[in-house]
């Protein structure tokens, strides 16, 4: 009888080492899916800041030329 709870002791604890090992390289696959969404988001951000200084740039120089025609 001994033998036989030691052997399920030890089964359980093989199951729950399996389970860990599954949960943590799981959670680091998540992990670094999260990082990465988030890394492209704040790289798309970038982009449009970028893009609407261009376009509050050339709006800048839109009204530049209007009223320039405007004053002639």
């Amino acid at each position: 009888m001994h033998d036989v709870m030691s052997f399920l002791n030890h089964i359980g604890g093989l199951w729950i080492m399996i389970i860990a090992v599954v949960a943590i390289s799981t959670w680091f696959k998540y992990r670094e899916r999260e990082l990465k969404v988030q890394q492209d988001l704040r790289l798309r951000e970038m982009e449009h800041q970028q893009k609407m200084k261009e376009l509050e740039v050339e709006l800048e120089k839109e009204k530049g030329r209007q009223s320039r025609e405007h004053a002639a």
